[in-house]
């Protein structure tokens, strides 16, 4: 490891959740009202790219506001952002969903992916590990 990998390791979040695209998030991002007021905004929808790597990764998410396709670009590991919050994960077969912009309503939906025998199997991973 060269000394700017370790550099830009001591900038990397740790909170960040496990996520792909095709998932559901809530960005809770710090909105600055003046120069004393700080507030979070919630920024809900479906992640539709994840660009880059290290400090300078990139989410862009996608939602439906009024009718109206709204996307916002995030950098993961800034200060803006306080925390991200996994609402449901989604089943896609591929790693960048710009197709969404075109379509509209039921068409634009993304089915869920069952996490049913994954969650059982570390249930029974803790229980065995506790018992030894």
């Amino acid at each position: 490891m060269n000394r700017l990998d370790r550099i830009e390791e001591t900038q990397l979040r740790k909170n960040i959740p496990q996520f792909q695209p095709g998932d559901t998030v809530r960005v809770h991002v710090r909105i600055k009202e003046s120069e004393t007021k700080e507030r979070l905004q919630a920024f809900e929808g479906v992640v539709i790219a994840r660009k880059h790597g290290g400090a300078r990764e990139t989410i862009t998410v996608r939602k439906t506001s009024f009718g109206v396709g709204v996307e916002r670009i995030f950098p993961l590991h800034a200060t803006i952002i306080d925390h991200i919050d996994l609402v449901k994960r989604g089943r896609v077969r591929r790693a960048k969903l710009y197709y969404l912009r075109e379509l509209r309503g039921k068409a634009a939906r993304i089915r869920e992916r069952d996490t049913r025998g994954r969650q059982s199997n570390e249930a029974q991973a803790t229980v065995a590990g506790k018992s030894k």
